[in-house]
């Protein structure tokens, strides 16, 4: 017996020991040479030359302004491009292909499946990441269920490419106020988001959104806009307060954000009494709830573009409302409230680029430097992300953007954005 126990521990060990050494060794990290002719690193003030950004797999190891590469490295040559974080569009629909007109939507609901609006939103995340964002905030499918959450799975296995995603999933709105609207009330069709009402049946939706794989949850706070004659964007607001209550109550009970559309003056001061996250749109803020944003610290992201683009589509008062707008936008700025870039893309044809929205800012008030924070440090403070992403520093993801011209002297050249790379791999080069 003990012959037999020696012969048996024998084989145990030279087992174990054959594993260990077949187990195999680990890759050696795979290191690259950004050299950039100008760096807007956003994590100082001042726009640093002639720099070196070390790449070691997916994150940055080091920033340098003196020195060069070892011989026989990776290096590429940006030298006559101005550098800067990848961009973060905090608003954005990849399964959305515009939605102008009623009879657009109605399409996409009616006659397109949910497979096929998913592989067009592999397309809409592919061309999200070669126009420079590299981190998205998805805020919803509008009809399509679930499937954000699998293109953000499908990126994250390396599936696809496209950009870094949080998803809202479907979204929230009562009985009667969003669409698909206008069919015989016998005829059952779609709706663009998941109805809820009373405060117990929207804590439901909102636990079944996150079981589901919602990052944040989003609401509609209003709808049926109209302009009064005194500047005022009314509305009637879609949930009640306890409605209202509920969902954030919930979310936050779950650590989920919540994002509001609001538009007009009760959705907008029913969501920040509601303690939102993030007020979406907001064509029209009162003074008096601006200042509540401030010290509640809500944060804003105005999507510009898709206003004037709607305006130049459906006339009416709409274009009334980009003024409305452009009023509301620089009082917010010089009020200080915390303001992230986000442009709806989806809402317009994602063959747009979405960086036409930068121009705008600026032109609304903002300084080149405070529209370009607010697609990066801000964005990324946005999405508590701010240690991973934002800013071109050692220890984050490398994802870094590059383009001919100077952005702050023209913020408009951002729309020429000629390299992306996200987390160390290089999507789209000059």
């Amino acid at each position: 017996m003990r012959l037999l126990a020696a012969v048996a521990l024998f084989f145990l060990l030279s087992t174990s020991s054959l594993f260990a050494q077949e187990k195999p060794a680990a890759k050696p990290p795979v290191t690259t040479y950004i050299h950039c002719g100008t760096l807007l690193d956003q994590k100082s003030d001042q726009a640093r030359k002639n720099v070196w950004v070390v790449v070691e797999d997916d994150k940055i190891k080091e920033v340098r302004e003196s020195g060069a590469a070892p011989g026989g490295a990776n290096i590429i040559d940006l030298s006559k491009e101005t550098c800067l974080p990848g961009l973060i569009d905090a608003h954005t629909h990849v399964l959305l292909q515009g939605d102008i007109t009623a009879e657009d939507y109605d399409t996409q609901l009616l006659k397109q499946s949910q497979a096929y609006r998913a592989i067009l939103a592999t397309q809409s995340a592919r061309k999200a990441l070669e126009y420079g964002f590299t981190t998205i905030r998805d805020l919803e499918t509008e009809g399509a269920g679930y499937a954000d959450v699998d293109i953000k799975t499908a990126i994250e296995k390396g599936l696809i490419p496209g950009p870094r995603m949080k998803v809202v999933t479907r979204a929230l709105d009562v009985t009667g106020a969003y669409p698909l609207k206008g069919y015989a009330f016998d005829v059952p069709v779609p709706h663009g988001v998941q109805i809820c009402d009373g405060a117990d049946q929207c804590r439901k939706a909102v636990r079944e959104q996150i079981d589901y794989g919602a990052d944040w949850i989003k609401v509609y706070s209003d709808r049926s806009y109209v302009l009064r004659p005194d500047g005022v964007l009314d509305d009637i607001p879609t949930f009640t307060m306890d409605e209202l209550r509920a969902i954030v109550d919930e979310a936050h009970r779950q650590r989920r954000p919540v994002a509001s559309h609001a538009i007009g003056l009760n959705g907008v001061h029913n969501s920040v009494e509601a303690g939102v996250d993030s007020i979406e749109h907001g064509d029209y803020i009162a003074p008096a709830d601006m200042k509540t944003m401030v010290q509640k610290g809500i944060w804003y992201v105005p999507t510009i573009y898709v206003g004037e683009y709607v305006a130049q589509g459906r006339g009416g008062f709409w274009p009334a409302m980009v003024k409305v707008h452009e009023d509301t936008f620089r009082k917010a700025v010089q009020m200080g409230v915390k303001i992230a870039f986000g442009t709806d893309a989806g809402g317009f044809d994602w063959n747009i680029n979405p960086n036409i929205e930068f121009p705008l800012m600026v032109k609304y008030g903002m300084t080149p430097k405070q529209a370009i924070r607010s697609a990066t440090v801000s964005g990324a403070e946005l999405l508590k992300m701010q240690d991973q992403i934002g800013t071109v520093e050692a220890g984050k993801f490398a994802d870094i953007v590059a383009l001919p011209g100077d952005p702050l002297a023209d913020v408009a050249n951002l729309q020429k954005i000629d390299f992306v790379m996200k987390g160390g791999k290089v999507y789209r080069r000059p």
